[in-house]
């Protein structure tokens, strides 16, 4: 439904994410479930590829227990290391005659502490000094290049660190893919800045092992005050690796790190256009607070989101991370853009079995809309790979089997045709916005060199509010709203505010044509939904309706001279 945030502007408010028990008799819900490894799984698995899993039997192993897409990420690895992964993976699919998608995670903006490492056998690269670290220690981190590491002294890979830091800002420093809980965690507090050394105390006591990065945690409960470091969206590196690998294999998606906002997307779009790989998807993560301001410009320009929750669980207060997960999961649904969580099991690292809290945690994400799950260090160096694929997409087909379907559909039916109208009233709008001021009057020389002629501008007005309440609550007075600009007369949230919600548009040809299969399909009780698509947008708008059956997509190509 449509209505108004305590800001005054124009909010779509979905309704929750609901399940549905047949039975309340728990007899009938502790039954084993069918464990059978061929069965389908709508929630997608992706798995990073490392020491433990990069060999042909490991990842057949993966690729029959529900793996559909492997993750390289270029922030820890050799090249060479990554190639031999890859052309494994090549083989079992061959073996398996399964696919499975290629993702290419970026280095981006990612900081790190410089320690000399070593090449293991694998060709993993490896510290093999680790650094204790004592709770009430003084350490200092340093931005100079010239300084070797130790306990006492961290030299970092960003040389002007110094300038975003002040006395009584907290930096995190962990294990490369462990964030908060792990013996690799280190929390400093900021004592003082002299000149490029940053001088910090040890909150906790640690075990620094293994690539160490660095994160500036938000500082302010209200706005964002922090500085952004300046480095680039995809580094030297990045663009070489991603050029390499897409010669030799087939790329489908770049996970951007750090993206920030949606022109950091229609950068690297620009990027891989240019590099001849125009059909790679760009999935953009969301690990910062910025990220989550700018959230509404990502969400337009990516094929994907995936919600990076080891370094949003530290920019973000602790009772908010539910919320902006479901507002986050909430909002793709409504655009149909696929998301994907992280950090689901950490614990089966080092363990064959999951936490209660873990399997309620992956549970949860499924009902409440998520379409993917990304395994990061369960998959790269843990030591049960394949029992955590296993594991977790047996926990997603229980969670889907209870999912209200037919309420989900019914949602977002409704939301569907308010923002489709909202995108035509928003193009008339801003025409009328291009020629008259709020009072009518003709003002076309003022407004003809800065009008908003973009009625996708004005969709991204219905849910700024939902995250203005979510990070800020009631008391966050202080946060910029962008509700001031986008609710004057003639904008699209003016509109949708003296239309009513009720007065809904007609859909699109081919949103009707993907939400009319699936309505059909639940009627006849349809075993399988077949959709025929040259570019994928129509089975895209189709598993956005999540129909209860699977959806079978037959690709028409298309011929180019």
């Amino acid at each position: 439904m449509a209505g108004k945030s305590k800001s005054g502007g124009v909010t779509y408010r979905t309704k929750a994410k609901q399940h549905f028990f047949r039975s309340l008799d728990l007899n009938d819900v502790i039954t084993p479930a069918d464990d059978d490894q061929g069965a389908f799984t709508g929630t997608k698995l992706v798995c990073s590829l490392g020491p433990s899993s990069h060999t042909v039997p490991v990842l057949e192993a993966m690729l029959n227990a529900g793996m559909v897409a492997a993750r390289i990420d270029l922030t820890w690895g050799g090249l060479d290391f990554h190639r031999k992964s890859l052309q494994a993976l090549n083989t079992a699919m061959a073996n398996t005659r399964k696919l499975c998608a290629i993702v290419v995670d970026t280095l981006g903006r990612e900081v790190m502490v410089r320690r000399p490492c070593i090449l293991a056998e694998d060709g993993w690269p490896a510290h093999p000094d680790p650094i204790s670290i004592t709770a009430g220690q003084t350490i200092t981190i340093t931005s100079r290049q010239d300084i070797e590491s130790s306990a006492d002294v961290l030299p970092v890979t960003y040389p002007h660190l110094h300038t975003m830091c002040e006395a009584g800002d907290t930096i995190y420093i962990g294990r490369y893919l462990v964030c908060g809980s792990d013996s690799a965690s280190l929390y400093l507090k900021v004592l003082s800045v002299e000149g490029q050394d940053i001088k910090c105390q040890a909150q906790n006591s640690a075990d620094m092992d293994g690539l160490m990065t660095v994160f500036h945690m938000e500082r302010s409960n209200d706005s964002l005050l922090n500085l952004q470091n300046n480095l680039p969206l995809l580094s030297d590196y990045d663009k070489s690796a991603i050029m390499a690998l897409g010669q030799d294999f087939e790329v489908d998606f770049v996970s951007l790190a750090y993206t920030r906002t949606g022109e950091d997307v229609l950068e690297a779009r620009a990027f891989l256009d240019s590099i001849g790989m125009s059909s790679c998807k760009i999935l953009a993560k969301v690990e910062t607070r910025q990220s989550l301001l700018n959230c509404n410009g990502i969400l337009h320009t990516a094929d994907g989101v995936v919600i990076s929750r080891g370094n949003i669980g530290l920019d973000v207060q602790p009772e908010k991370m539910a919320l902006v997960q479901k507002a986050l999961i909430s909002n793709c649904n409504l655009l149909g853009k696929p998301v994907l969580i992280t950090r689901v099991v950490d614990s089966m690292v080092t363990n064959p079995r999951p936490t209660r809290a873990e399997a309620t945690d992956i549970a949860n994400a499924v009902l409440d809309g998520t379409d993917g799950i990304l395994l990061g260090a369960e998959t790269l160096r843990g030591a049960y790979p394949v029992e955590a694929v296993s594991t977790i997409a047996q926990i997603c087909r229980v969670a889907e089997r209870v999912f209200d379907s037919a309420t989900h559909y019914e949602t977002l039916m409704e939301a569907t045709q308010v923002l489709d109208g909202a995108s035509k009233v928003g193009t008339q709008s801003a025409t009328l916005l291009h020629h008259t001021n709020g009072n009518g009057v003709d003002n076309r020389d003022d407004l003809s060199g800065s009008s908003r002629t973009n009625s996708e501008d004005d969709v991204q007005a219905l849910s700024i509010d939902s995250y203005q309440d979510t990070f800020a609550g009631p008391k966050g007075h202080n946060m910029p709203s962008r509700t001031a600009t986008t609710a004057s007369a003639g904008s699209l949230a003016y509109a949708l505010a003296n239309s009513g919600p009720h007065r809904l548009q007609p859909l699109s040809k081919l949103e009707s044509l993907a939400s009319s299969a699936v309505r059909a399909a639940g009627k006849v009780d349809a075993d399988m939904i077949i959709v025929y698509t040259a570019t994928g947008r129509t089975a895209q708008l189709v598993a956005k309706y999540r129909p209860p059956m699977p959806i079978l997509t037959l690709v028409v190509p298309r011929l180019v001279n």
